[in-house]
């Protein structure tokens, strides 16, 4: 399957979704990459303390804006990567048809899911940056 475009969906769309969408628009510059959330602080920025530890990694959250997911959405493109089993789960239900082409974040790392750092403490949010970063490399080196 050629993969042109790619949804990164998290929660609420201000830590790990806009984090991963960065990493992997850095990577593979030839795909069209979006995020949202499940639950989206619709308008919001990224989270403060995400962009702190996102810029400590060379990658900035500048400009992103809250995007709430809809199966309109998920339907555009090629491949939805979610942060957590239980989101694959809430688009299963939302939108059936999105299955075959939902898939973890960090599949080829792991498969267990990135935490949520929202409201935790600093290390929490290099933490899941540091696990987006990786799990977006193992991406691009099968997408390019």
């Amino acid at each position: 399957m050629i993969v042109r475009s790619i949804l990164v969906v998290c929660i609420g769309n201000i830590c790990r979704s806009p984090v991963g969408g960065r990493f992997l628009e850095s990577l593979v510059p030839s795909v069209n990459i979006t995020s949202a959330g499940l639950y989206a602080l619709v308008g919001f920025p990224a989270d403060s303390q995400t962009s702190v530890a996102a810029s400590r990694r060379g990658i900035s959250l500048a400009g992103h804006v809250a995007r709430q997911f809809t199966s309109k959405m998920g339907a555009s493109c090629d491949l939805i990567l979610v942060m957590e089993a239980s989101h694959r789960r809430i688009i299963d239900d939302l939108a059936p048809s999105l299955t075959g082409r939902t898939m973890l974040f960090d599949n080829w790392t792991g498969g267990k899911g990135i935490a949520d750092p929202y409201n935790q403490p600093d290390i929490q949010h290099l933490t899941a940056v540091d696990q987006i970063s990786k799990a977006a490399l193992a991406w691009s080196e099968r997408l390019t």
